[in-house]
């Protein structure tokens, strides 16, 4: 039981119709589940953020969406209201399998830091949380899945990775968001942190 696959942010507002959607991030789903059944440990993540987010563009007057705002952590995307704690677009996607999960991570819940990754918020120190529970079950290994490639599931594997996990990503079982070359900066970064792309 050393290995676990994290499912990323798969919920309402990232697929088609949502708020934030990714291309094709329904798209995704039946082969998740199917994988699921390959792995002991089946975890989810879930964005979580409260109303009036510091990181939607709403937030700030005469600021456009995806424009960069600089924060006290450091330089911000600024997105469209998303993931509000309690909607349908905060919801899972409902094809996904979430009976399988053994833990739901939920993040973005300070209203002042954004949270891309499982691990950290974007102020990259307060954890989330998942460090502990993985080290405590003996997990060394992870499998990413999921939205976006080029944001969450980003920031996750590269967090891993500089915890010491391995850490492989199913690129056929995530999609990017692709904002201005974010997806080939992410694989190079990735690459770069000894993470593993299939």
């Amino acid at each position: 039981m050393t290995h676990a696959l994290i499912v990323i942010d798969v919920q309402n507002d990232f697929c088609p119709g949502g708020a934030l959607a990714v291309p094709e991030g329904d798209a995704i789903v039946a082969g998740i589940n199917a994988l699921m059944a390959d792995f002991p440990v089946v975890i989810l993540t879930q964005d979580w953020h409260p109303a009036g987010h510091s990181s939607f563009a709403s937030s700030h007057a005469g600021k456009a969406l995806y424009d960069m705002t600089d924060m006290p952590y450091g330089p911000q995307v600024l997105w469209p209201d998303h993931c509000v704690q309690g909607t349908q677009g905060a919801a899972f996607h409902p094809g996904l399998d979430t009976t399988r999960a053994d833990l739901i991570i939920r993040k973005g819940m300070n209203p002042a830091i954004d949270s891309y990754s499982a691990f950290f918020e974007n102020d990259r120190t307060t954890p989330t949380g998942l460090e502990g529970y993985l080290r405590t079950r003996g997990i060394t290994d992870l499998t990413l899945t999921g939205l976006a490639t080029d944001f969450c599931v980003n920031y996750s594997a590269l967090d891993a990775a500089r915890l010491g996990f391995t850490v492989t990503i199913r690129e056929d079982l995530c999609r990017a968001i692709d904002l201005n070359g974010s997806l080939s900066a992410a694989h190079a970064a990735m690459r770069d942190a000894g993470v593993s792309l299939t």
